[in-house]
């Protein structure tokens, strides 16, 4: 079963990406490097409760 997660940039703290996951394959918090445009940089972006 797949479940809708978003994704928060670490820097400026703003919830940017949604995206998708299996919980049973990834039950852990994940955690990807992905564009902020607020930062106008890469940085890591990590899972954040709803």
């Amino acid at each position: 079963m797949r479940v809708q997660i978003t994704l928060a940039c670490e820097d400026c703290k703003r919830r940017n990406y949604t995206m998708t996951k299996d919980k049973k394959a990834h039950p852990d918090r994940m955690e990807t490097k992905k564009y902020c445009r607020f930062c106008k940089t890469h940085t890591a972006h990590k899972e954040t409760k709803k």
